[in-house]
């Protein structure tokens, strides 16, 4: 069974955020062994993906798997996919994906930039918890829950560089999102190219730090946008490995726009 590894939001390799692809012939095999996959190939998120009978409303049925849970719904993995499909020539215009959160679009351009049509988020303002202002060891200016295919907790910092230097308390951080925590800050210089940065952080699911998390965007995009003013923005995400999210927020849709490079093509030698 052919795998691979895709670095997503990022026009190079050993940038952005990796994610395993496995595109299946048949219908999905156990979940039993497809984690055992994810936790094997120990990325933050390995997609599984196989066709759909021609006709329905979607193309690919699609999964994703951390190196212990079952998520709802994952942005760059979803990239990745696509990114696959369209590079070895299965797909090509749009790809209708069937997934837990729904029927999800990704549009391959001809510039080689892909394009996922992905529901908005929610936000519902919360009081901040003092606990987790101390897990974080950051002042924070406000917080808000997500949709629930989401799950985490968009947390508002002052600055970019409390978002940089941020070094938070996970195992103080595991309690306190149904998926993790998003903290964000309004980019001290525009013209570097990015309106926003965040850094997103999901220990209760086995990832210490995600670099470039494509479904929180669902939620940064009209965080910042009722902000900022503007429905098309950009945001950089990461610590160490950083990667760039452009967004545009069409109502109750938001489009998130990227690129990907596979970095390693291999087979998987333990068959389900």
């Amino acid at each position: 069974m052919r795998i691979r590894i895709v670095d997503a939001f990022t026009d190079r390799p050993f940038g952005g955020n990796p994610a395993g692809v496995l595109l299946l012939e048949g219908g999905f095999p156990p979940d039993g062994w497809l984690q055992q996959v994810a936790a094997e190939v120990n990325l933050s998120e390995t997609a599984f993906a196989h066709p759909l009978p021609p006709g329905g409303e979607a193309d690919w049925a699609l999964r994703w798997f951390t190196p212990t849970a079952e998520v709802d719904m994952c942005g760059h993995a979803t990239l990745a996919t696509a990114h696959v499909l369209v590079t070895s020539g299965l797909e090509s215009g749009t790809i209708r994906f069937s997934a837990r959160c729904g029927i999800l679009e990704v549009t391959a351009t001809g510039d080689g930039t892909l394009v996922m049509d992905f529901p908005t988020s929610s936000l519902t303002e919360v009081e901040p918890e003092a606990a987790v202002e101390r897990a974080l060891g950051a002042v924070v200016t406000s917080v808000h829950d997500t949709s629930a295919h989401i799950g985490d907790l968009v947390v508002e910092l002052a600055d970019e560089r409390a978002v940089r230097e941020l070094t938070p308390d996970l195992a103080a951080l595991r309690s306190y999102a149904r998926r993790g925590i998003i903290v964000t800050a309004e980019a001290e210089d525009p013209s570097r190219g990015y309106d926003f940065v965040s850094r997103g952080f999901f220990p209760a699911l086995g990832i210490d730090e995600d670099p470039v998390t494509g479904s929180a965007h669902t939620a940064l995009a009209p965080f910042w946008a009722q902000r900022l003013g503007r429905t098309e923005l950009v945001g950089l995400q990461g610590g160490a490995r950083t990667g760039l999210v452009r967004v545009r927020v069409l109502g109750d849709r938001t489009l998130l726009t990227g690129r990907a490079v596979t970095v390693i093509d291999g087979e998987l030698l333990s068959a389900p």
